[in-house]
């Protein structure tokens, strides 16, 4: 594999416009991206963590007979997006159907808003791919300026980049310019590892007990070469974290033009990588995208944010409430109650509209023990 990256970054290396990859003074990246900076730019004392709304529930004394503090709530931020990545607006309550392991279940509160977003952009900055003044190089930098430039000014951002380990370099702030600062610092890859799982595994449990509109946006190969956690142990623990992924994955075109000169397990390692990323996005309620050319990358920034700022917000108890530690799958459906049939969207001009859902998969149920 690192030999093939050799022969990517030679074969198709480019010359970069000196602007982008301009040098400005370095600052250390806070050891954070736990939760928002706060918006008062001079209190530099350390900010109370922010309680997770499905916290540890207190016990009730004995004797109580009707009322459980323990009963678990399940909160399903909720995405309708048309074949075009924007947000369908107006749909009504009842035509919202939530399934827990294929049970119907009684949805509780109900609410549309938009909000700002909370979102860390986590970049692969490997030698492996992203060898100083190559294509990949070159894509890696102009997505990742592409995406802080459709930020506004009330969403938090933080900047991770990862090689071998995970490095915050900026943590959570609506100050546009210590990201850019941050972005400044990704000229020349120090190491030949591509360490994804631990790297988004890593920001997941920093973000968890974030509250709010969150996410993790991905800017990767989807390839994992030395991580401590291998697959499985990542998809648990990203489930776990309700932190959506939005994965965008890069070298989609220079993976065609190279097909040719690649083997068998070459081939196979990159399916395998653009698998990963679509399963991260799809179990954590994100979206996963592979452009192939630059002008896809706005529609791109555009669907993301439409996914994240608008949503339906919809809560619920589930009728299983026993406490077993187990992972329950959950379904979102759009019906028409008065048939029980998928619900039928139209435009402006009454022609059907195909859309597409967005929620995560599921969550685990906590044990009698917590």
């Amino acid at each position: 594999m690192k030999r093939l990256a050799v022969l990517i970054a030679v074969c198709l290396a480019v010359w970069v416009p000196a602007d982008t990859a301009q040098q400005a003074p370095t600052r250390e990246g806070a050891e954070s991206v736990a939760k928002p900076a706060k918006k008062d730019a001079d209190k530099q004392a350390e900010p109370e963590k922010i309680p997770s709304q499905f916290g540890r529930k207190p016990d009730l004394p004995a004797g109580t007979p009707t009322y459980r503090s323990d009963v678990t709530t399940v909160n399903l931020d909720v995405a309708v997006l048309d074949s075009k990545g924007r947000f369908i607006p107006g749909i009504p309550r009842g035509n919202f159907r939530i399934l827990e392991n294929n049970v119907p279940q009684k949805i509780g509160t109900f609410e549309v808003s938009e909000a700002p977003m909370t979102v860390c952009l986590v970049i692969e900055f490997s030698n492996l791919f992203q060898s100083y003044w190559s294509q990949t190089w070159y894509q890696t930098l102009q997505a990742a300026y592409g995406f802080l430039e459709t930020l506004k000014k009330e969403d938090y951002v933080a900047v991770v980049a990862y090689d071998m380990r995970p490095e915050i370099l900026s943590d959570f702030s609506t100050d546009r310019k210590s990201a850019y600062e941050a972005m400044r610092r990704l000229n020349t890859a120090a190491y030949s590892e591509a360490n994804l799982f631990d790297a988004i595994t890593d920001t997941a449990d920093r973000m968890s007990s974030i509250e709010g509109r969150k996410a993790i946006v991905l800017l990767s190969s989807g390839l994992d070469t030395f991580s401590k956690k291998n697959f499985d142990e990542t998809r648990k623990i990203l489930q776990n974290a309700s932190v959506p992924v939005y994965a965008i994955g890069l070298m989609q075109t220079i993976r065609i033009y190279m097909e040719a000169y690649m083997g068998a397990i070459a081939r196979l390692d990159f399916l395998q990588a653009d698998n990963q990323l679509r399963t991260f996005a799809k179990e954590t309620g994100g979206q996963a995208f592979f452009p192939r050319f630059e002008g896809e990358m706005p529609s791109i920034f555009r669907a993301i944010a439409d996914s994240l700022r608008n949503q339906y917000t919809l809560t619920y108890q589930p009728s299983d409430q026993t406490r077993d530690g187990k992972f329950r799958k959950i379904k979102v459906e759009l019906v028409d109650p008065a048939t029980n049939q998928p619900l039928r969207v139209v435009d402006e001009n009454k022609k059907p509209v195909r859309y597409t859902i967005i929620a995560k998969s599921g969550y685990t149920a906590p044990r009698a023990v917590e």
